[in-house]
């Protein structure tokens, strides 16, 4: 991915963070020449993604991204499910084989040693991601992929992996090289359909062009948000669909990118 000149791009994990010097100098196209672009995404191939998230999707006839850790039981267990994931029109992105993270980060006694990014040989680490990408072509068909680090951790035995691995993919969600835009990213935890729906409002206010929304577990699982204020955030967004552009990583940037190189 090159660089593009005079493009910020935010990054907010949790909490919003913003300045004026943030705002996106020009907005991008989006089809319907909506606002700004919804990225729903959900990580780690979690039981409660399949039982519940899914056909509310499905259900408001809404795009999203899914982002499996291959070795778990949830993806390993279900893999006719998962794969008509991919029919169904949404995204399987890349998040690697077994989800490995630095048992360095505070409050990570839960990384097991032999996943622990800290002790990992790089040439290991991208061999683990080329080979989910070779497993998910053969589930998918798909040859264009996006990724999303597991933890946001970006260094391998001290060293940042992400110059060895990003010509691999389209993008990286979170590190994204975006023509004239802004993308923030933010992972809700327990949050309530009011607060989810007055974010989305606030991002698109403040004049964000990519507003990536990560979950995990939805009425389940870890880090869960409730399956009725999903529901209610899905049911908000199908309804003003005018206003945002909500649609798979994959074809967001996708989209950008062809607006990008017009310009």
């Amino acid at each position: 991915m090159n660089n593009i000149n005079n493009v910020i791009i935010v990054i907010a994990i949790g909490l919003s963070v913003w300045s004026s010097q943030t705002r996106a100098t020009q907005n991008i196209n989006w089809p319907k020449h909506q606002r700004m672009a919804v990225s729903l995404s959900y990580d780690d191939a979690l039981h409660s993604q399949l039982d519940h998230a899914l056909p509310a999707l499905n259900k408001y006839g809404l795009k999203a991204s899914f982002y499996p850790t291959l070795a778990s039981k949830a993806f390993t267990s279900r893999l006719a499910e998962w794969r008509q994931v991919a029919k169904d029109g949404h995204e399987l992105g890349n998040h690697t084989v077994y989800h490995p993270c630095s048992a360095s980060v505070a409050n990570r006694d839960w990384v097991k040693s032999y996943y622990n990014l800290d002790t990992y040989k790089l040439a290991e680490f991208i061999d683990e991601i080329k080979i989910a990408n070779g497993f998910l072509m053969a589930l998918d068909g798909q040859t264009e992929r996006t990724y999303t680090a597991p933890c946001n951790d970006l260094k391998v035995s001290g060293e940042n992996y992400l110059p060895h691995v990003e010509s691999m993919f389209v993008a990286i969600k979170g590190h994204e090289q975006l023509p004239h835009g802004a993308a923030v990213l933010w992972a809700p935890d327990n949050v309530t359909a009011q607060q989810l729906i007055a974010r989305i409002k606030q991002e698109a206010d403040k004049g964000t062009q990519i507003f990536n929304i990560l979950f995990h577990g939805v009425g389940g699982d870890h880090s869960a948000n409730s399956q009725q204020a999903h529901e209610e955030m899905l049911q908000y967004l199908a309804s003003n669909l005018d206003i945002y552009y909500v649609d798979t990583y994959i074809n967001i940037i996708k989209h950008s990118a062809k607006i990008g190189a017009k310009k």
